[in-house]
Protein backbone atom coordinates (compact mmCIF):
# COMPACT_ATOMS: atom_id res chain seq x y z
CA UNK A 1 0.00 0.00 0.00
CA UNK A 2 1.49 3.34 -1.03
CA UNK A 3 1.89 5.93 1.68
CA UNK A 4 -0.23 9.00 0.91
CA UNK A 5 -0.11 12.24 2.87
CA UNK A 6 -3.32 12.43 4.87
CA UNK A 7 -4.05 16.03 3.81
CA UNK A 8 -3.72 15.16 0.09
CA UNK A 9 -5.71 11.98 0.55
CA UNK A 10 -8.61 13.71 2.29
CA UNK A 11 -8.63 16.50 -0.27
CA UNK A 12 -8.86 14.03 -3.17
CA UNK A 13 -11.46 11.77 -1.61
CA UNK A 14 -13.57 14.67 -0.37
CA UNK A 15 -13.78 16.02 -3.94
CA UNK A 16 -14.92 12.61 -5.14
CA UNK A 17 -17.47 12.37 -2.38
CA UNK A 18 -18.82 15.83 -3.18
CA UNK A 19 -19.22 14.81 -6.80
CA UNK A 20 -21.19 11.78 -5.73
CA UNK A 21 -23.44 13.88 -3.52
CA UNK A 22 -24.07 16.30 -6.37
CA UNK A 23 -25.83 13.58 -8.40
CA UNK A 24 -28.22 11.86 -5.97
CA UNK A 25 -30.33 8.84 -6.79
CA UNK A 26 -34.04 9.40 -7.53
CA UNK A 27 -36.38 8.32 -4.76
CA UNK A 28 -40.04 8.69 -3.92
CA UNK A 29 -41.59 11.36 -1.72
CA UNK A 30 -41.46 8.92 1.22
CA UNK A 31 -37.72 9.45 1.31
CA UNK A 32 -38.30 13.18 1.59
CA UNK A 33 -40.13 12.94 4.88
CA UNK A 34 -43.55 11.50 4.20
CA UNK A 35 -44.99 8.22 5.51
CA UNK A 36 -43.52 8.75 9.02
CA UNK A 37 -39.98 8.79 7.61
CA UNK A 38 -37.89 11.74 8.84
CA UNK A 39 -36.76 14.19 6.21
CA UNK A 40 -33.13 13.79 5.07
CA UNK A 41 -32.06 16.85 7.05
CA UNK A 42 -33.26 15.13 10.25
CA UNK A 43 -31.57 11.79 9.63
CA UNK A 44 -28.24 10.55 10.93
CA UNK A 45 -26.17 9.57 7.90
CA UNK A 46 -23.96 6.61 8.74
CA UNK A 47 -21.07 4.64 7.33
CA UNK A 48 -19.91 1.23 8.59
CA UNK A 49 -16.25 0.29 8.92
CA UNK A 50 -15.87 -3.47 9.25
CA UNK A 51 -18.79 -5.55 8.00
CA UNK A 52 -17.71 -9.06 8.91
CA UNK A 53 -19.92 -11.34 10.97
CA UNK A 54 -20.30 -8.98 13.96
CA UNK A 55 -20.36 -5.72 12.02
CA UNK A 56 -22.91 -6.99 9.53
CA UNK A 57 -25.14 -9.27 11.60
CA UNK A 58 -25.19 -7.25 14.82
CA UNK A 59 -24.70 -3.58 13.97
CA UNK A 60 -25.66 -3.11 10.34
CA UNK A 61 -28.77 -5.23 10.83
CA UNK A 62 -29.78 -3.18 13.87
CA UNK A 63 -28.88 0.33 12.72
CA UNK A 64 -30.54 0.13 9.33
CA UNK A 65 -33.96 -0.41 10.91
CA UNK A 66 -33.78 2.75 13.01
CA UNK A 67 -36.01 5.33 11.33
CA UNK A 68 -33.63 8.21 12.09
CA UNK A 69 -30.65 6.51 10.41
CA UNK A 70 -29.70 6.46 6.76
CA UNK A 71 -26.83 4.13 5.78
CA UNK A 72 -24.92 5.37 2.74
CA UNK A 73 -21.62 3.49 2.83
CA UNK A 74 -19.90 0.31 3.98
CA UNK A 75 -16.16 -0.31 4.26
CA UNK A 76 -14.22 -3.56 4.48
CA UNK A 77 -10.99 -5.04 3.14
CA UNK A 78 -12.82 -8.08 1.75
CA UNK A 79 -14.90 -7.77 -1.42
CA UNK A 80 -17.39 -10.49 -0.54
CA UNK A 81 -18.31 -8.87 2.77
CA UNK A 82 -18.67 -5.50 1.09
CA UNK A 83 -21.00 -6.83 -1.57
CA UNK A 84 -23.18 -8.73 0.91
CA UNK A 85 -23.53 -5.66 3.11
CA UNK A 86 -24.36 -3.39 0.18
CA UNK A 87 -27.08 -5.82 -0.90
CA UNK A 88 -28.55 -5.89 2.62
CA UNK A 89 -28.72 -2.10 2.81
CA UNK A 90 -30.10 -1.53 -0.66
CA UNK A 91 -32.73 -4.27 -0.36
CA UNK A 92 -33.85 -2.74 2.93
CA UNK A 93 -34.24 0.77 1.52
CA UNK A 94 -35.92 -0.46 -1.64
CA UNK A 95 -38.60 -2.01 0.55
CA UNK A 96 -38.71 0.95 2.95
CA UNK A 97 -39.08 3.55 0.22
CA UNK A 98 -41.33 1.38 -1.93
CA UNK A 99 -38.85 1.22 -4.79
CA UNK A 100 -38.20 -1.86 -6.87
CA UNK A 101 -34.52 -0.93 -7.13
CA UNK A 102 -32.48 1.24 -4.79
CA UNK A 103 -28.86 2.21 -5.43
CA UNK A 104 -27.55 4.37 -2.63
CA UNK A 105 -24.97 2.43 -0.62
CA UNK A 106 -21.35 2.88 -1.66
CA UNK A 107 -18.55 0.39 -1.05
CA UNK A 108 -15.09 1.45 0.17
CA UNK A 109 -11.99 -0.68 0.66
CA UNK A 110 -10.03 2.02 2.51
CA UNK A 111 -11.59 3.62 5.60
CA UNK A 112 -10.00 6.97 4.75
CA UNK A 113 -12.30 7.28 1.74
CA UNK A 114 -15.35 6.78 3.93
CA UNK A 115 -14.45 9.20 6.73
CA UNK A 116 -13.45 11.88 4.21
CA UNK A 117 -17.04 12.04 2.93
CA UNK A 118 -18.78 15.24 4.03
CA UNK A 119 -22.22 13.63 3.83
CA UNK A 120 -21.49 11.14 6.64
CA UNK A 121 -22.30 12.19 10.21
CA UNK A 122 -21.28 9.09 12.15
CA UNK A 123 -19.48 5.78 11.79
CA UNK A 124 -19.80 2.36 13.34
CA UNK A 125 -16.44 0.62 13.88
CA UNK A 126 -16.63 -3.19 14.07
CA UNK A 127 -13.16 -4.26 12.98
CA UNK A 128 -10.64 -6.46 14.82
CA UNK A 129 -9.30 -4.88 18.02
CA UNK A 130 -5.94 -3.76 16.61
CA UNK A 131 -7.68 -1.24 14.33
CA UNK A 132 -10.02 0.38 16.87
CA UNK A 133 -7.71 3.13 18.14
CA UNK A 134 -6.50 4.46 14.79
CA UNK A 135 -9.97 4.30 13.24
CA UNK A 136 -11.59 6.10 16.17
CA UNK A 137 -8.94 8.82 16.28
CA UNK A 138 -9.06 9.44 12.52
CA UNK A 139 -12.87 9.47 12.53
CA UNK A 140 -12.85 12.02 15.36
CA UNK A 141 -10.39 14.21 13.46
CA UNK A 142 -12.69 14.01 10.42
CA UNK A 143 -15.62 15.27 12.50
CA UNK A 144 -17.52 11.98 12.73
CA UNK A 145 -19.36 10.71 15.79
CA UNK A 146 -18.43 7.15 16.68
CA UNK A 147 -19.96 3.88 17.80
CA UNK A 148 -17.04 1.49 18.45
CA UNK A 149 -17.08 -2.20 19.26
CA UNK A 150 -15.51 -3.40 22.48
CA UNK A 151 -12.83 -3.61 23.69
CA UNK A 152 -12.23 0.02 22.83
CA UNK A 153 -8.51 -0.49 22.25
CA UNK A 154 -5.76 -3.05 22.25
CA UNK A 155 -3.48 -1.20 24.72
CA UNK A 156 -3.96 1.07 27.74
CA UNK A 157 -2.09 4.02 26.22
CA UNK A 158 -4.10 3.75 23.00
CA UNK A 159 -7.30 4.06 25.01
CA UNK A 160 -6.15 7.32 26.54
CA UNK A 161 -5.24 8.59 23.07
CA UNK A 162 -8.77 7.85 21.84
CA UNK A 163 -10.31 9.61 24.84
CA UNK A 164 -8.18 12.68 24.19
CA UNK A 165 -9.07 12.77 20.48
CA UNK A 166 -12.80 12.37 21.07
CA UNK A 167 -12.76 15.24 23.55
CA UNK A 168 -10.48 17.47 21.50
CA UNK A 169 -12.71 17.25 18.44
CA UNK A 170 -16.01 17.34 20.35
CA UNK A 171 -17.37 14.00 19.13
CA UNK A 172 -20.00 11.70 20.64
CA UNK A 173 -18.56 8.25 21.33
CA UNK A 174 -20.37 5.11 22.45
CA UNK A 175 -18.61 1.84 23.29
CA UNK A 176 -20.38 -1.38 22.32
CA UNK A 177 -20.68 -2.72 25.86
CA UNK A 178 -24.44 -3.01 25.56
CA UNK A 179 -25.21 -5.26 28.52
CA UNK A 180 -25.27 -2.27 30.86
CA UNK A 181 -28.27 -1.07 28.81
CA UNK A 182 -30.48 -4.06 29.56
CA UNK A 183 -33.06 -2.61 32.00
CA UNK A 184 -32.81 -5.50 34.44
CA UNK A 185 -29.00 -5.38 34.57
CA UNK A 186 -29.08 -1.62 34.93
CA UNK A 187 -31.48 -1.96 37.85
CA UNK A 188 -29.13 -4.39 39.62
CA UNK A 189 -26.16 -2.07 39.05
CA UNK A 190 -28.01 0.97 40.35
CA UNK A 191 -29.12 -0.98 43.43
CA UNK A 192 -25.57 -2.05 44.23
CA UNK A 193 -24.18 1.39 43.44
CA UNK A 194 -26.69 3.03 45.80
CA UNK A 195 -25.65 0.79 48.69
CA UNK A 196 -28.45 -1.76 48.49
CA UNK A 197 -26.04 -4.56 49.44
CA UNK A 198 -24.22 -2.42 51.99
CA UNK A 199 -20.46 -2.28 51.60
CA UNK A 200 -19.34 -4.54 48.76
CA UNK A 201 -16.71 -6.94 50.03
CA UNK A 202 -16.11 -9.09 46.96
CA UNK A 203 -17.10 -9.35 43.32
CA UNK A 204 -16.51 -12.38 41.11
CA UNK A 205 -16.27 -12.57 37.33
CA UNK A 206 -15.16 -15.10 34.75
CA UNK A 207 -11.66 -15.13 33.27
CA UNK A 208 -11.13 -18.47 31.62
CA UNK A 209 -8.32 -19.83 29.52
CA UNK A 210 -8.78 -18.89 25.88
CA UNK A 211 -8.25 -21.54 23.16
CA UNK A 212 -5.10 -20.90 21.11
CA UNK A 213 -4.54 -22.88 17.88
CA UNK A 214 -1.54 -25.26 17.91
CA UNK A 215 -0.85 -24.36 21.57
CA UNK A 216 -3.85 -25.27 23.71
CA UNK A 217 -5.34 -22.72 26.09
CA UNK A 218 -3.97 -19.63 27.79
CA UNK A 219 -4.99 -16.88 30.21
CA UNK A 220 -3.45 -14.34 27.83
CA UNK A 221 -3.37 -13.95 24.04
CA UNK A 222 -0.37 -15.66 22.44
CA UNK A 223 1.41 -15.55 19.12
CA UNK A 224 1.56 -19.09 17.78
CA UNK A 225 3.45 -19.73 14.55
CA UNK A 226 0.84 -20.46 11.90
CA UNK A 227 1.77 -21.54 8.37
CA UNK A 228 1.31 -19.05 5.56
CA UNK A 229 -1.65 -19.81 3.31
CA UNK A 230 -2.74 -18.27 0.01
CA UNK A 231 -4.63 -15.03 0.53
CA UNK A 232 -8.24 -15.47 -0.61
CA UNK A 233 -9.27 -13.60 -3.72
CA UNK A 234 -10.78 -10.23 -2.91
CA UNK A 235 -9.03 -9.79 0.45
CA UNK A 236 -6.46 -7.03 1.02
CA UNK A 237 -4.47 -8.82 3.72
CA UNK A 238 -1.87 -6.07 4.12
CA UNK A 239 -4.61 -3.58 4.96
CA UNK A 240 -6.31 -6.12 7.26
CA UNK A 241 -3.07 -6.44 9.29
CA UNK A 242 -2.70 -2.66 9.17
CA UNK A 243 -0.95 -1.27 12.30
CA UNK A 244 -0.36 -4.70 13.89
CA UNK A 245 2.93 -6.58 13.56
CA UNK A 246 3.03 -8.39 10.22
CA UNK A 247 1.70 -11.95 10.15
CA UNK A 248 1.22 -14.00 6.97
CA UNK A 249 -2.34 -14.91 6.12
CA UNK A 250 -3.86 -17.95 7.80
CA UNK A 251 -7.58 -18.65 7.79
CA UNK A 252 -7.55 -19.09 11.58
CA UNK A 253 -7.10 -15.32 11.88
CA UNK A 254 -9.85 -14.43 9.49
CA UNK A 255 -12.68 -16.94 9.09
CA UNK A 256 -15.63 -17.29 11.45
CA UNK A 257 -16.38 -20.96 12.06
CA UNK A 258 -19.77 -21.25 13.81
CA UNK A 259 -20.41 -20.14 16.46
CA UNK A 260 -17.23 -18.06 16.42
CA UNK A 261 -17.34 -14.29 16.07
CA UNK A 262 -13.76 -13.17 16.65
CA UNK A 263 -11.38 -15.92 15.46
CA UNK A 264 -8.32 -13.62 15.63
CA UNK A 265 -8.71 -12.81 19.36
CA UNK A 266 -6.28 -15.57 20.43
CA UNK A 267 -3.38 -13.76 18.72
CA UNK A 268 -1.70 -10.96 20.65
CA UNK A 269 -1.07 -9.05 17.41
CA UNK A 270 -4.79 -8.63 16.75
CA UNK A 271 -6.83 -9.22 19.90
CA UNK A 272 -6.86 -9.66 23.65
CA UNK A 273 -8.44 -13.10 24.19
CA UNK A 274 -10.87 -12.98 27.15
CA UNK A 275 -11.04 -9.16 26.99
CA UNK A 276 -12.23 -9.42 23.40
CA UNK A 277 -14.56 -12.30 24.06
CA UNK A 278 -16.44 -11.30 27.19
CA UNK A 279 -14.41 -9.63 29.95
CA UNK A 280 -14.83 -6.04 28.72
CA UNK A 281 -18.61 -6.54 28.91
CA UNK A 282 -18.31 -7.83 32.48
CA UNK A 283 -15.85 -5.10 33.48
CA UNK A 284 -18.21 -2.40 32.24
CA UNK A 285 -21.15 -3.74 34.25
CA UNK A 286 -19.09 -4.42 37.40
CA UNK A 287 -17.31 -1.05 37.52
CA UNK A 288 -20.63 0.69 36.81
CA UNK A 289 -22.15 -1.02 39.86
CA UNK A 290 -19.10 -0.23 42.01
CA UNK A 291 -19.03 3.44 41.00
CA UNK A 292 -15.57 2.87 39.52
CA UNK A 293 -16.45 3.14 35.84
CA UNK A 294 -14.07 6.04 35.23
CA UNK A 295 -11.30 4.74 37.46
CA UNK A 296 -9.84 1.32 38.16
CA UNK A 297 -8.15 -0.89 40.75
CA UNK A 298 -5.03 0.08 42.66
CA UNK A 299 -3.55 -3.39 42.90
CA UNK A 300 -3.56 -6.54 40.78
CA UNK A 301 -2.74 -9.54 42.95
CA UNK A 302 -1.31 -12.59 41.21
CA UNK A 303 -2.24 -16.02 42.63
CA UNK A 304 1.49 -16.77 42.96
CA UNK A 305 1.51 -14.36 45.89
CA UNK A 306 -0.58 -16.83 47.87
CA UNK A 307 -2.96 -14.11 49.07
CA UNK A 308 -5.91 -15.36 46.97
CA UNK A 309 -6.40 -18.57 44.98
CA UNK A 310 -7.21 -16.69 41.75
CA UNK A 311 -6.07 -13.42 40.19
CA UNK A 312 -7.65 -10.56 42.13
CA UNK A 313 -7.93 -6.79 41.75
CA UNK A 314 -8.21 -4.54 44.78
CA UNK A 315 -9.89 -1.13 44.56
CA UNK A 316 -8.98 1.85 46.73
CA UNK A 317 -12.03 1.31 48.95
CA UNK A 318 -10.97 -2.28 49.67
CA UNK A 319 -13.42 -4.05 47.37
CA UNK A 320 -11.92 -7.19 45.82
CA UNK A 321 -12.64 -8.37 42.29
CA UNK A 322 -11.78 -12.06 41.94
CA UNK A 323 -11.30 -13.54 38.46
CA UNK A 324 -12.33 -17.21 38.37
CA UNK A 325 -12.11 -19.92 35.72
CA UNK A 326 -15.67 -21.06 36.44
CA UNK A 327 -18.51 -20.20 38.79
CA UNK A 328 -18.01 -23.35 40.86
CA UNK A 329 -15.00 -21.68 42.49
CA UNK A 330 -17.25 -18.98 43.94
CA UNK A 331 -19.23 -21.66 45.78
CA UNK A 332 -16.63 -24.33 46.51
CA UNK A 333 -13.39 -22.40 47.07
CA UNK A 334 -14.43 -18.89 48.11
CA UNK A 335 -17.73 -20.11 49.65
CA UNK A 336 -19.22 -16.70 48.92
CA UNK A 337 -22.71 -17.84 47.87
CA UNK A 338 -24.96 -20.80 48.66
CA UNK A 339 -24.03 -24.11 47.04
CA UNK A 340 -27.43 -24.24 45.31
CA UNK A 341 -26.84 -20.95 43.45
CA UNK A 342 -27.14 -21.45 39.70
CA UNK A 343 -24.59 -18.81 38.52
CA UNK A 344 -24.73 -18.88 34.73
CA UNK A 345 -23.48 -16.43 32.10
CA UNK A 346 -20.21 -14.61 31.48
CA UNK A 347 -21.12 -10.99 30.78
CA UNK A 348 -21.36 -9.77 34.36
CA UNK A 349 -20.51 -10.71 37.90
CA UNK A 350 -21.53 -11.82 41.39
CA UNK A 351 -21.64 -9.05 44.02
CA UNK A 352 -21.23 -10.02 47.67
CA UNK A 353 -21.97 -7.33 50.24
CA UNK A 354 -22.76 -6.89 53.91
CA UNK A 355 -26.48 -7.41 53.30
CA UNK A 356 -26.44 -10.25 50.79
CA UNK A 357 -25.46 -11.14 47.23
CA UNK A 358 -26.69 -10.48 43.69
CA UNK A 359 -25.78 -11.50 40.15
CA UNK A 360 -25.69 -9.32 37.04
CA UNK A 361 -24.94 -11.95 34.41
CA UNK A 362 -26.15 -11.81 30.82
CA UNK A 363 -25.63 -14.04 27.81
CA UNK A 364 -24.78 -17.73 27.45
CA UNK A 365 -27.96 -18.98 29.09
CA UNK A 366 -27.65 -16.72 32.13
CA UNK A 367 -31.35 -16.86 32.88
CA UNK A 368 -32.80 -14.98 35.86
CA UNK A 369 -31.03 -12.64 38.22
CA UNK A 370 -30.12 -14.51 41.41
CA UNK A 371 -29.44 -13.35 44.92
CA UNK A 372 -30.32 -13.46 48.56
CA UNK A 373 -31.84 -12.96 50.98
CA UNK A 374 -35.22 -12.82 49.23
CA UNK A 375 -36.01 -9.43 50.75
CA UNK A 376 -33.48 -7.78 48.43
CA UNK A 377 -35.77 -8.36 45.47
CA UNK A 378 -38.66 -6.70 47.24
CA UNK A 379 -36.50 -3.64 47.85
CA UNK A 380 -35.49 -3.52 44.19
CA UNK A 381 -39.00 -4.38 43.03
CA UNK A 382 -37.24 -7.00 40.93
CA UNK A 383 -38.67 -10.50 40.57
CA UNK A 384 -36.80 -13.69 39.71
CA UNK A 385 -37.87 -13.72 36.08
CA UNK A 386 -35.89 -14.11 32.89
CA UNK A 387 -34.08 -10.89 32.09
CA UNK A 388 -35.71 -8.45 29.76
CA UNK A 389 -34.31 -8.34 26.24
CA UNK A 390 -35.07 -4.63 25.92
CA UNK A 391 -31.89 -2.73 25.24
CA UNK A 392 -31.56 0.98 24.47
CA UNK A 393 -27.79 1.10 23.86
CA UNK A 394 -28.04 2.18 20.22
CA UNK A 395 -30.98 4.48 20.98
CA UNK A 396 -29.00 6.17 23.75
CA UNK A 397 -26.24 6.97 21.26
CA UNK A 398 -28.75 8.41 18.77
CA UNK A 399 -30.24 10.62 21.45
CA UNK A 400 -26.80 11.90 22.36
CA UNK A 401 -25.92 12.59 18.72
CA UNK A 402 -28.72 15.14 18.74
CA UNK A 403 -28.28 16.52 22.26
CA UNK A 404 -24.44 16.28 22.25
CA UNK A 405 -24.62 14.73 25.71
CA UNK A 406 -22.30 11.90 26.78
CA UNK A 407 -23.69 8.40 26.09
CA UNK A 408 -24.12 5.75 28.78
CA UNK A 409 -20.86 4.01 27.79
CA UNK A 410 -18.81 6.97 26.61
CA UNK A 411 -15.13 7.05 25.72
CA UNK A 412 -13.76 7.19 29.29
CA UNK A 413 -15.96 4.30 30.40
CA UNK A 414 -14.99 2.26 27.35
CA UNK A 415 -11.33 2.95 28.01
CA UNK A 416 -11.55 1.95 31.67
CA UNK A 417 -13.51 -1.26 31.04
CA UNK A 418 -10.92 -2.37 28.47
CA UNK A 419 -8.05 -1.26 30.74
CA UNK A 420 -9.20 -3.55 33.53
CA UNK A 421 -8.65 -6.53 31.26
CA UNK A 422 -5.32 -5.18 30.04
CA UNK A 423 -4.15 -4.92 33.66
CA UNK A 424 -5.07 -8.56 34.26
CA UNK A 425 -3.20 -9.66 31.13
CA UNK A 426 -0.07 -7.74 32.11
CA UNK A 427 -0.05 -9.31 35.58
CA UNK A 428 -0.47 -12.78 34.06
CA UNK A 429 2.32 -12.11 31.53
CA UNK A 430 4.77 -11.00 34.23
CA UNK A 431 3.65 -13.66 36.67
CA UNK A 432 3.52 -11.34 39.66
CA UNK A 433 1.43 -8.77 41.52
CA UNK A 434 1.39 -5.12 40.45
CA UNK A 435 0.57 -1.72 41.92
CA UNK A 436 -1.50 0.54 39.65
CA UNK A 437 -2.18 4.27 39.81
CA UNK A 438 -5.57 4.77 38.08
CA UNK A 439 -5.15 8.56 37.99
CA UNK A 440 -1.72 8.66 36.33
CA UNK A 441 -2.48 5.36 34.53
CA UNK A 442 0.90 3.90 35.26
CA UNK A 443 2.34 1.04 37.29
CA UNK A 444 4.05 2.18 40.46
CA UNK A 445 7.81 1.68 40.30
CA UNK A 446 7.65 -1.00 37.61
CA UNK A 447 9.35 -0.21 34.29
CA UNK A 448 8.77 -3.66 32.83
CA UNK A 449 5.03 -3.44 33.40
CA UNK A 450 4.83 0.14 32.12
CA UNK A 451 6.42 -0.88 28.84
CA UNK A 452 3.48 -3.21 28.22
CA UNK A 453 0.98 -0.34 28.22
CA UNK A 454 1.61 0.42 24.55
CA UNK A 455 3.15 -0.78 21.29
CA UNK A 456 4.31 1.24 18.29
CA UNK A 457 2.14 0.60 15.21
CA UNK A 458 3.58 -0.93 12.06
CA UNK A 459 4.66 1.49 9.35
CA UNK A 460 3.20 3.55 7.74
CA UNK A 461 0.47 3.85 10.38
CA UNK A 462 0.56 6.44 13.14
CA UNK A 463 -1.49 6.83 16.31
Amino acid sequence: MKTIARRDFLKTTAMGALAAVAFPYIIRSSALGADDIPAPSNRIVMGFIGVGKLGRESHLEAFRFHKDVHVVAVCDVETGRLERSKQIVEKHYAQKFGEGVYKGCDMHRDFRELIARPDIDAVCIATPDHWHAILAIEAAKAGKDIYCEKPMTRFIADGRAVVNAVRRYGRVFQTGTQYRSIPRIRQVCEFVRAGGLGRIKSVFTIWGQYPVPTVGASYVPLDPVLPAEPVPEGLDWDLWVGPAPWRPYNQLYHRNPPPGVVPWAFCEAFGVAAVTGYHSHAADVIQYALGMETSGPVEIIHPASGEFPTLTCRYANGTLLHHVDHWGLVKDVYKAVPAKARLEGSFGGVFVGERGWLTSMSGHGSGPIEGGPEGLFKEMKLTLLAESLANNHHANWFECLRSRARPSSHEEIGHRSASLGHLVIIAYRLGRSLKWDPVKEEFVGDDAANRLRSRAPREPWRM
